[in-house]
């Protein structure tokens, strides 16, 4: 009879045995433990045996789960220092504020959240106390990305060390007024407080990643040593349901950012209700986080579980809490100790004998309210060993109860999320709960008093005292006087005046070429960071790669394939550009941390990212808000930009959308130039405006979006004549008349203005050619820089006539006194240049690439969405027959020629 047990050769045609004889023993040893002890027993035995190995550096899979305790013993935790009653009296108060301040803004309408903060308190408590560095503190202090919903007790804290005061809490959510507190974390509202926005669920972790990363970056190349600087980001246990999330966990493994912690409140709940009701939410996430090569952290329990694991001599109680679905424990936090007697101990003959040992009153301080979370000493220990870990970054999985000391009302309640107020009755039983000296006569009409326990409280002074022995305040968000940069040599600016002649150039080539001659100037040159998802050969990117180097922490650990060609792939630690690989949402992140760096870190760093246009703005422009709402500074280049002008690339590619996208951020300038002059001169402005000096009541705080192109085509010189880089920077410039370009009409003939942008523009000068020949129209050629700021430039004059004052909008004085009608025309949908239609006083038509792209020849997708020159002529013929100015047959004629 074959032996079940015996290792059987199919298993090892990949995998000799050395000493079968030994092989053998050891698997009999463990079936006599599972005979003899049962088989919890020899998995224990396995676990603290594969433990034991990965510790000894044994090159062995990692142990994906561990049991459902605390990473760190209770015999191994460090004593807090300090005071540890102060603390907890400092985190009474600040409970209370948080409360107080949703609950008297309810009245207005506003809504808020209670239950997170209370479920973290201790959390953040912990990390002011003892952990998170401000900025006065080595390198730039620590990046702190706080949990958006846990904003009330953040607040809380500064009104308690007087950063803010009643009036900033009695404001909450309601800005308008100025004085007032944004619902979530937001430097764009807040910018002395706030430095990342992170209630965009998903994008706080991914971002923390990357600042990390970024960091790294900083330090290699020399820029800035802010190797002292730590991240932390607090995030929620169901907020990881976000792919953004954990998206990017390997790359911070991979790169060993033990410069990173992530927090995960593990209160079990997300919005509506359990995050993981059938399974367990912190066993994911820690096999998740094991295996994509973090170090894990579970602060599980409380003081009171001590006993119990103490009792716990056959392991019934580990395993019972392995098995519990998260939803059940919720049901326990809201159940008496009859019910968890029999529903959690009653499952096992040995829990039910561990539980003859407890007194009521002992299960429900367990099964209530004592989670590691809670607890300073617990959640020091964790951060503690988290900054003592090298080699790779950290994740803290801290339980917690969502709406812990608010009450049985709150507690473990699946709509607590959504609770916005306690009553009265229930902020007095909070208050007894806290031991808040809070008299019943403060509060006045049914209004919930704030507490504070005075300015040169021991409080006060011991939260103050603690901020300055850690750097200053926190959170904080600090831009340091570092001046402009100063502006690089105008030879490479002027480069491009004189076009190319003969040369066929598209823009996107025109672009990385400027960016070789802007990486080379002495002054400015390091502080660029080129930014690409894995699309640097499409663009012509891949000769910086020898001269600027790619980043890598390792540097280059290989010998390249390509090491014996001119341009060939080079590696480096203080390489300069970063190529992420195939990830936008990386990408965009890394853009953040680098376009933000001018106040993290006091170092101006100028980032341009270079992308697929498509994959831009539809994919991540949930992070360009993130940008703009960092205040953000930098060139977002949507490269093959247009719908028509990818060739063969199809549906998926063909961009005739993103301006449409990028016009509903504020932060956002977009850009669709025409020819290399164009970009050269956005570029200029850009730098001076985020980098150098603004003009007055200009933000600098803004980023710059361009399209550039694939189609290379001769680049004219730039025209002679005022105004013409104001007219590029503003959006719109008069390229040509029929006569400037030297086409023939008769006199008087009629006469339309044609406006292009982008690509476009050269259709719109077949187009002239052809109505000045075959029809005897004139024709003057615009380029339309940019429509989203010829509107923009428009509303605000709207809104000055509001105000009493004289304005004329930009587009209205540039096409003054100009002869008939306007036809414009882009390779985006019309959406994009009809931005401008009401303020033009023309007779105004558009011509646009709308619907969905196809794969085929340039020629034919144009025709196809009837933006070619042909088309174009037709459409300008019909608008001056409208007009009377052409004879109707003309446009029938014109489309039989054309074949339209």
């Amino acid at each position: 009879m074959t032996d079940p047990h015996a290792i059987q050769p199919s298993e090892l045609d990949q995998l000799p045995d050395r000493d079968p004889e030994e092989t053998a023993e050891w698997r009999a040893s463990l079936d006599a433990v599972a005979k003899a002890a049962g088989p919890h027993r020899a998995a224990y035995l396995m676990r603290r045996t594969l433990e034991r190995a990965e510790g000894a550096g044994v090159a062995l899979p990692k142990l994906l789960e561990t049991d459902y305790v605390n990473t760190i013993p209770t015999a191994a935790e460090p004593a807090v220092p300090g005071d540890e009653e102060m603390e907890a009296r400092i985190t009474a108060w600040n409970r209370w504020n948080a409360a107080a301040m949703v609950t008297r803004g309810s009245k207005y309408g506003v809504g808020g959240h209670i239950a997170t903060f209370a479920s973290a308190a201790w959390l953040y408590e912990t990390g002011f106390n003892h952990f998170f560095q401000g900025k006065e503190a080595d390198g730039s202090g620590d990046q702190l990305y706080i949990q958006g919903h846990a904003s009330p007790g953040i607040y809380a804290r500064a009104f308690l060390d007087g950063r803010l005061n009643e009036a900033h809490l009695d404001n909450f959510r309601r800005e308008a007024g100025g004085n007032g507190l944004p619902s979530y974390p937001h430097p764009r509202r807040l910018p002395w407080l706030w430095e990342f926005p992170t209630v965009s669920m998903g994008l706080g972790p991914l971002s923390a990643i990357y600042q990390a990363r970024f960091n790294r970056y900083l330090t290699n190349r020399g820029i800035k040593d802010v190797s002292a600087s730590h991240v932390w980001a607090f995030l929620g246990d169901g907020e990881m349901d976000e792919p953004e999330s954990t998206a990017a966990l390997a790359l911070a493994a991979r790169e060993e950012l033990d410069n990173l912690t992530f927090v995960i409140n593990c209160n079990l709940q997300r919005l509506d209700g359990p995050v993981r009701a059938n399974f367990k939410i912190v066993q994911e996430l820690e096999a998740q986080f094991r295996g994509a090569g973090w170090n894990v952290i579970k602060t599980l329990w409380g003081s009171a579980w001590d006993e119990l694991f103490q009792l716990d001599t056959t392991g019934a109680l580990v395993r019972r809490l392995r098995e519990v679905p998260d939803a059940q424990v919720q049901t326990y936090q809201t159940r008496d100790a009859a019910y968890i007697r029999q529903d959690f101990f009653g499952a096992d003959p040995a829990l039910a004998e561990l539980a003859k040992l407890l007194s009521d009153d002992k299960i429900l301080e367990c099964f209530h309210f004592s989670r590691g979370g809670h607890e300073s000493r617990k959640v020091y220990a964790a951060y503690r060993a988290a900054l003592a870990h090298k080699g790779a970054p950290t994740v803290i999985l801290a339980q917690t109860v969502k709406g812990h000391t608010l009450g049985e009302g709150f507690a473990s309640k699946n709509a607590n999320h959504q609770m916005k107020k306690l009553s009265v009755d229930e902020f007095k039983a909070m208050r007894d709960r806290l031991g808040l000296p809070i008299k019943d006569s403060d509060f006045v009409d049914g209004v919930v008093p704030y507490g504070h326990p005075g300015a040169d409280s021991p409080e006060v002074r011991y939260l103050q005292e603690r901020r300055a022995a850690l750097g200053g305040p926190a959170p904080a968000r600090r831009v340091h006087p570092v001046g402009p940069l100063p502006a690089p040599a105008e030879k490479a600016f002027a480069a491009f005046d004189k076009g190319s002649g003969s040369q066929n150039v598209a823009t996107t080539m025109a672009f990385v070429r400027l960016v070789k001659d802007l990486v080379r100037d002495k002054e400015t040159g390091r502080r660029w960071v080129p930014i690409v998802p894995d699309e640097a050969r499409t663009f012509g990117m891949e000769s910086l790669f020898p001269s600027l180097g790619i980043y890598s922490p390792k540097g280059q650990t290989y010998e390249p394939v390509d090491r014996d060609q001119l341009m060939y792939y080079k590696e480096a630690k203080n390489g300069q550009i970063l190529n992420e690989g195939i990830t936008e949402a990386g990408s965009m992140a890394d853009f953040i941390a680098a376009s933000t760096s001018y106040a993290t870190h006091g170092e101006a760093m100028i980032p341009f990212y270079i992308f697929y246009s498509m994959f831009g703005w539809q994919r991540t422009a949930d992070q360009m808000w993130q940008l703009g709402d960092q205040l953000g500074r930098g060139f977002l280049v949507g490269a093959t930009a247009g719908r028509t002008t990818l060739t063969g690339e199809g549906l998926q590619h063909a961009d005739g959308h993103s301006p449409v996208i990028a016009a509903t951020n504020p932060a956002a300038l977009t850009y669709d130039p025409a020819f290399a002059y164009e970009v050269a001169a956005i570029v200029k402005d850009g730098l001076r405006r985020m980098y150098g000096e603004a003009a007055p009541g200009e933000d600098p705080n803004v980023f710059y979006y361009l399209t550039v192109y694939n189609e290379p085509l001769p680049q004219p010189a730039k025209p002679a004549g005022l105004g013409i880089d104001e007219g590029i920077v503003k959006g719109l410039y008069r390229f040509n008349t029929a006569e400037s370009a030297g086409l023939t009409t008769v006199a008087n003939a009629p006469r339309i203005q044609l406006l292009g942008s982008g690509t476009a523009i050269h259709w719109a000068l077949q187009a002239q050619r052809l109505l000045a020949e075959e029809w005897g129209v004139a024709a003057d050629v615009w380029s339309a820089t940019s429509w989203g700021e010829l509107r923009r430039d428009a509303l605000e004059a709207d809104a000055a006539l509001l105000r009493g004052e004289e304005r004329v909008p930009y587009v209205r004085q540039a096409l003054q006194g100009a002869e008939g009608p306007v036809l414009a025309v882009s390779d985006y949908m019309r959406q994009v240049p009809d931005q401008i239609a009401q303020w033009v006083e023309q007779d105004y038509s558009s011509l646009g690439a709308d619907g969905f792209g196809l794969s085929d020849t340039r020629d034919a997708a144009r025709r196809h969405f009837g933006v070619d020159a042909q088309s174009i002529v037709v459409a300008a013929l019909a608008q001056l027959a409208r007009r009377g100015e052409v004879k109707a047959t003309a446009v029938k004629e014109a489309r039989e020629r054309y074949g339209l």
